[in-house]
Formats: structure tokens, sequence, C-alpha cells
């Protein structure tokens, strides 16, 4: 297989066991015997344990190898992963995610890293194309995961058999991905230690424009189901439906966001999707009918399919600082705004309506509008000379 293909393959098979999880939880909160409150507090173990990691996650790249930090964070996400099954009250799941948090956060830092590698070395785009993988990869792991509870089989053995299945694929695969980078990883291990260093403004930029598609996809991830119900008193078999559309459409832009990103350009494409997601956050707002709502979801999850991948290639193409420390820093901001998007819907909905929280995305989709021009990072100099022309 080619290098391409390798690491589309293993963006698949990252996210399989974190799926086979997600249709677990209410079954672990049954377990654990806590109500919607605790299990909220104790889901914050995942974001915790993201945010602690990714400040010194870029360092560890940089030093070990994107190749190396795949093989090793296989091995320990495989292990971690098998925890949050096996806690027995609110307190130990909370740990139990946090160690999840710092694993998964590693290894797909370490992903995003080897495909901006591979992407420079080939000289073909295929970031957005890893993350579609990821997003198929997802949905493979819940559908896997709701297999395994419709036969009966507990929490605390599926989602370990799901890990211990991937993981010998994973590693064959990431012991045969080229190793890129290396001049970098050597450079990296000579330098001193230097004091922490705020982003520069290109960086700045870059981060900025990632935050509201991130602060989006968290926002409709949380909210989707409940706005249909709330507005349109949707039962719940069909307020799911929001969101599965949404994330349909998103696996679908990424799967052609680098054929768009290779005809089009970055910055074009970005300013495409982004005037998608407000055109649809619009008619989200303005929607008389669940259809419609649907509708307006659907264009959404288009138009913030690319942002991510997008922002990590120009990202890594600043030569300020290591690619990794980059991606990094990029990773902890999309997160940042993917967790403070729904509770700052929930707080306004709370004073005015679903529909009014909601609304308050639409600043911040604008503002990732305006700043889709810190894209041209991530092309070449020609193609940038010419955009900027």
């Amino acid at each position: 297989m080619s290098p391409n293909r390798l690491i589309m393959l293993i963006f698949f098979l990252q996210p399989i066991a974190f799926g086979s999880w997600l249709p677990r939880i209410p079954d672990v909160q049954q377990h654990l015997g806590v109500g919607p409150a605790g299990l909220a507090l104790a889901l914050l173990g995942l974001p915790v344990g993201t945010l602690l990691t990714l400040p010194f996650a870029g360092r560890l790249v940089a030093r070990i190898g994107a190749r190396a930090t795949i093989i090793y964070g296989f091995i320990v996400y495989s292990l971690v992963m098998a925890l949050p099954a096996l806690a027995w009250n609110s307190e130990s799941l909370f740990v139990a995610l946090m160690f999840a948090g710092s694993a998964i956060s590693t290894l797909e830092l370490g992903l995003n890293v080897k495909a901006d590698e591979v992407e420079k070395h080939g000289g073909r785009p295929i970031m957005s194309t890893c993350h579609g993988f990821w997003s198929l990869g997802i949905m493979a792991g819940s559908v896997i995961g709701s297999a395994f509870a419709a036969l009966g089989v507990a929490a605390a053995v599926a989602i370990p058999l799901a890990a211990v299945i991937v993981l010998p694929v994973a590693l064959v695969v990431g012991n045969v991905l080229p190793d890129h980078g290396k001049e970098e990883r050597i450079a990296a291990a000579a330098a001193p230690r230097g004091k922490w260093q705020p982003p520069g403004p290109m960086l700045l930029g870059i981060c900025l424009f990632v935050f509201g598609i991130g602060m989006t996809e968290g926002a409709i991830a949380d909210w989707s189901a409940v706005f249909l119900r709330d507005v349109f008193g949707s039962p719940t078999a069909q307020a799911g439906i929001g969101y599965s559309v949404f994330a349909g459409l998103v696996a679908a832009g990424r799967f052609s966001g680098d054929w768009l990103r290779t005809r089009y350009g970055a910055v074009a494409v970005a300013r495409f999707c982004g005037v998608c997601a407000l055109i649809g956050l619009v008619i989200v707002y303005f929607a008389p009918a669940m259809q419609v709502a649907i509708a307006g979801f659907a264009v959404i999850g288009f138009g913030v399919s690319v942002g991510f991948p997008l922002a990590v290639t120009a990202a890594a193409s600043l030569k300020d600082r290591p690619a990794s420390a980059s991606v990094a820093t990029l990773s902890f901001i999309a997160l940042t705004g993917f967790l403070i998007g729904p509770p700052m819907i929930g707080f306004v909905a709370e004073h005015t309506s679903m529909r009014g929280g909601l609304a308050m995305l639409l600043p911040f989709l604008g503002l990732s509008l305006i700043l889709t021009g810190t894209l041209r990072a991530g092309m070449p100099a020609k193609a940038r000379t010419a955009a900027a022309g």
C-alpha cells in the first residue's frame, strides 16, 4: 500500500475503539447509578485530559517523531480505552476518561502530523480525506458497539475486545509507514528547552479561524436533537436525525475536500464552506418545519467539514516552530471552542429560546469566514503569491 493509503487506513482504525464506547455510555450510567448531572461531570474527564496533555504532546511528537507516536500511542490508547467501562463510581469514570482523553489527544496529534508529512512528501493533498476516514471509523466503532450491546456483551468486555482486534492491524500499518521528518526530529532533540512562547500572528489567526468551526461542531453535536424536540416537538426517534445528517455531510465534505483544495485552493474552498455554514445556520434559525431545519443542519455540516483539516495543513506549514507544536496549539484552540460552544448556547437558550441560543454561533462563524485568508500559509509559494494578487 502507498503511504497515502496507509495513513488513511490508520485514520480509520484510530477512532473505532472510542466509537464503540459511545453507545455504551447509557449502560455505564445505569451500572454506576448516577443521574444526568453526575454523568455530565464524569464525562468532563475526557476534555480535561485532552486539554492538560496537548500543551506537552507537541514537544513529545517533535522529539520522537509522528511514526513512533502512532506506534506507541496506539498501545497506550488501546489499554486505557478499557478503563471507562471498568469504572465503579462517577469519580473513577472521570479519572478513566481523563487518561483516555490524554491518550487520544497524543495519538491524534501524531496522526495529523504524519498526514502532513505524507502530504508534503507525496505532493498530493490528503488531509481532508484522512479526516473523512476518521469520520467513517468513529461511525464503524459506534455500529460495533451497538452490535455488541444487542448481543448482550458487557461493556467491560466489548470495548477492550474492539481495541484488541484493531491494535495488531494498527501496529502493522504504523511500522510500515515511512519515517519522515528525521531532520526536524534531530533538530528538536538537539535544541535547548526554552520557555513557552505564544503563537505568532499567523498561527493565532489560523487558531481563531478554527475556533468558530470547533464551536459550531460541538454545538450541533449537543443541541441539534434538543432543538428539533423543543422547537418542533419532534419525537426522540426523529430528533436524532438532525445530527446524523450533519455528520454525514461532514464526512462527505471531507472526502471531497482534497479535490476541491487542489482545484480551487484552500482559501477559496474555506470561504465557500464558511458561507455555506452561515447560510445553513440562518436556515435553521428561520426554519418553519423540522424538515427545513434538518436541511439547514446538512448545509452547516458541509460548511464546517473541511475547516479543521485545512487549518492543520496551514499550521503545520509555518516555519517559526515545529509542525507538531503548531498543530498541538491548533488542536487545543479547536477543542476549547468545541467545549465552550454547548454551555454558551445552553445559557443563552435558557434566557431566550433555542433559536436564540444557536444564533450565538453567527458572529463566531463570521470571524472564521473573515480569517480564511490565514490558510494561505498551507499553500505552495506560487499559489500563495497568485492568491494574494
